[in-house]
This record gives C-alpha cells, structure tokens and sequence, in this order.
C-alpha cells in the first residue's frame, strides 16, 4: 500500500510538473493595465540588448510599479535558440531568471561549430549558473518544444512577426526603434 501511495505521489508530482512546465514567463502584475508582449529569439544579439539596456529601466518605471506587464514569447531563429527556450521554460519558478541569465551571458554559451558544441555550451552554462533542472530531459520535453513553436506560429499569424525583437503594446505592434526612450513615449501615452 505504502508503494502504490507513493507511485501516485510521484506520478501526482510529475503531472503537475509537466503542466508548470508551459507557463508563460511574466515580469510585472498580472492586472496591468499596459499589457507589453516581447517576441524574441535567444540567439538574437539585439534582443539580448534590449535586455541589457531596455528591460531593466522598463522594469524599474512599469513593471514593478505596476503600470505594466511583459510578457516573453518564444520566436526562435535557429535550432540553438528552440533548445535554449525549452530550458527557460523547464522550470516555471525559475523562468525568467534563467531567461535573463541566457541573455545577458549570451556569448558565453552561444558558442560552437555545431549544435551539438552550442548544446554543451549551454548544458555547461546552465550548470555553472546553479540552475537545478535536468537538461537532457528539458531539451527533448515535447510539450514544452510544442509551446516555444506555438509561439512562434501565433506570432507570426496575429501579428506578422519577422524579426526579433518584436514588441506588441496592448495589441499593437510596436513599429519605432527600440529603445527606451522610443518605448516610454508610447507608454505613457497608455497610463
């Protein structure tokens, strides 16, 4: 009996794990009123800029004072990018520290002549870095592959995305350059 408990505890764990697995990675109150979509590729140099140079002062002026939210999306641009995202979104607790961690070492683990080489960047990057996950089985977890890849799909589909960074402000595609100062102008328009 105790076996058969703890089977079900296991498979109980695993289950609600697996469904923790596709939670999308928010910065900023879930109630915002600014509902700000980041669809971005983790390879993409310029999005691993707007990270450094555009997200931490958006955060500090909106999404931790509650005015807006970001939501990230999956838009890979190569196989590096698709396995990098699967990481991220392995563990729903730690997504978005793992995603800004990805982005501001981007050239500490995109590295390698072939996939295989970029993996093991990665596999040794993410370990290094202290993240508890199982990379192997992050990187072949269909669902969560089924989910970056949606994200690409939908972007494409609802709001023409071809490039990265794309930034959709409550619906709307941002269209200017992006930078803080650009991005600001239209926010506060929306307060």
């Amino acid at each position: 009996m105790k076996r058969i408990f703890i089977f079900i505890l296991v498979l109980l764990g695993f289950t609600l794990n697996a469904n923790a697995e596709t939670n999308r990675i928010v910065s900023g109150q879930e109630n915002a009123k600014i509902s700000i979509i980041a669809y971005e590729s983790l390879t993409c140099s310029h999005c691993a800029d707007f990270h450094k140079n555009v997200y931490p002062q958006l955060k500090k002026d909106y999404l931790d004072t509650g005015l807006a939210k970001i939501e990230f999306r999956h838009f890979p641009l190569d196989i590096a990018a698709l396995n990098a995202a699967k990481i991220a979104q392995c563990k729903s607790d730690q997504g978005l520290e793992i995603l800004e961690s990805l982005y501001s070492n981007q050239q500490k683990w995109v590295k390698g002549s072939s996939i295989d080489d970029i993996n093991n960047s990665l596999k040794f990057f993410i370990q290094k870095e202290g993240f508890d996950l199982n990379f192997e089985r992050c990187i072949s977890n269909k669902t969560i592959e089924d989910f970056v890849l949606n994200d690409r799909i939908e972007g494409t589909k609802n709001f023409k995305i071809n490039a990265t960074p794309t930034i959709i402000i409550n619906n709307k595609k941002f269209e200017k350059s992006l930078n803080y100062k650009n991005l600001k102008k239209i926010l506060e328009k929306l307060i």
